[in-house]
């Protein structure tokens, strides 16, 4: 543990000046590009965009979302081995309110993504009239409003504490942090859970699924560990925390990464399976509608590359502590799962194949890049690892057993 600690003691702690300006002057550069190219998608295709820019929303904010679940579930365990990580995952998650920005335009484009907007389709439908308490336009932005408050309340409470610990070594905040995070976990699931039927599964409000919420929550829970390997790699290929986040750490993330893989084949595949054994029309037309044209060869593609490839890839020990074999699966995985969330978006706006649109890779960039510079500007605030906390050592002197 000595020597560990001891060349953990070369890594500076604090984000190199120079180093943030240049990086904050890369993602400026990003979303100045990105956001005026998806900008002027819409006065080119209004329908386009708002189903681009809803697929890039659910994309960028599940990967908050999964940093928030890391935490809490970090907190709940007492995990110590992932706390030199942890200020990472604390900054993601801290940036999530800045996405009520982000959800103004899907509710300016609520009428051209929901189908049950639209008064006059209610009237001559009657389930959409036996939803109409739930799936109407008001209450609609109130729920979208209440999700982010629940986001909020527990991610910046857990960075609250823990920034705090920084300066005044209290070991109370931990605490605090550590009875956060059951309610937080139930909290934040079913918060999560209700915004996926809202936001993706009311695109075609005749269907409906129990499990569809876990099922993207676990998609962002694996985006957001690809997240946490590439920031943490990019710092090491910059010469900072090298020695704090080693080949161990590289090597617990992989296997977060392949677990939550295998979980999200698990939700994913149970969900086919019930209906496909039920096989009640209502059901299984949702998964009709991606067996059409070319979305036929995307839902097998996905099979392959969301699932047998990096199960496969990653599944091996040596492939996890190689750090160049880890971040191709973590870039890997990031694109799957935006394939993922486009498949789940776009068969309502293309219902004959697969078309890729430009805007399908300016609109996520846009999200990503206004994310990352609130979590950029909001990291060099505090030192990038929380030296605060009593189980630091532990961290640093990690080993797999």
């Amino acid at each position: 543990m000595a020597a560990n600690s001891h060349h953990a003691e070369l890594d500076n702690f604090n984000l190199d000046a120079g180093l943030w300006a240049r990086v904050r002057n890369i993602i400026l550069f990003v979303f100045l590009l990105s956001a005026v190219a998806t900008g002027a998608g819409y006065f080119i295709d209004q329908k386009q965009f708002f189903h681009s820019y809803l697929a890039g929303f659910m994309w960028g904010t599940r990967i908050l979302l999964g940093a928030l679940f890391f935490l809490l579930a970090g907190y709940l365990a007492g995990a110590a081995w992932n706390v030199t990580v942890r200020r990472f995952a604390e900054t993601l998650a801290a940036t999530l309110p800045y996405g009520l920005i982000l959800f103004i335009p899907v509710a300016l484009g609520i009428h051209d993504l929901y189908h049950w907007s639209h008064p006059e389709a209610v009237a001559n439908d009657a389930i959409l009239q036996g939803k109409a308490v739930w799936l109407n336009p008001q209450f609609f932005m109130i729920r979208a409003v209440i999700y982010f408050a629940i986001w909020t309340f527990f991610a910046w409470g857990v960075y609250r504490n823990s920034t705090a610990m920084d300066t005044d070594k209290n070991i109370q905040h931990m605490h605090s942090n550590s009875r956060y995070a059951a309610p937080g976990m139930l909290l934040v699931f079913l918060a999560t859970s209700f915004a996926a039927f809202d936001w993706l599964m009311s695109l075609d409000p005749h269907w409906f699924s129990t499990m569809y919420g876990i099922y993207i929550y676990a998609g962002g829970g694996l985006a957001s560990m690809c997240t946490l390997v590439l920031i943490s790699l990019g710092f090491r290929r910059a010469g900072v925390l090298k020695n704090s986040i080693t080949l161990e750490h590289y090597h617990d993330l992989g296997k977060w990464m392949f677990a939550i893989t295998v979980f999200w084949t698990y939700v994913s595949f149970s969900q086919y399976m019930l209906y496909w054994y039920a096989n009640i029309p209502e059901e299984t037309i949702w998964f009709k509608h991606r067996f059409v044209g070319s979305w036929l060869s995307v839902s097998k593609f996905i099979v392959f590359g969301h699932f047998l490839f990096p199960l496969f890839f990653l599944i091996t020990r040596k492939t996890k502590r190689n750090l160049n074999t880890l971040a191709f699966m973590a870039v890997w995985l990031l694109l799957m799962d935006y394939l993922d969330i486009h498949w789940n978006v776009m068969p309502t706006l293309h219902p004959t194949g697969f078309a890729p649109h430009w805007m399908d890779v300016t609109a996520p960039v846009a999200i990503a890049s206004f994310y990352g510079f609130f979590f950029w500007n909001r990291l060099k605030q505090h030192a990038i690892v929380p030296i605060g906390d009593v189980r630091l050592y532990q961290a640093l002197a990690h080993h797999q057993i």
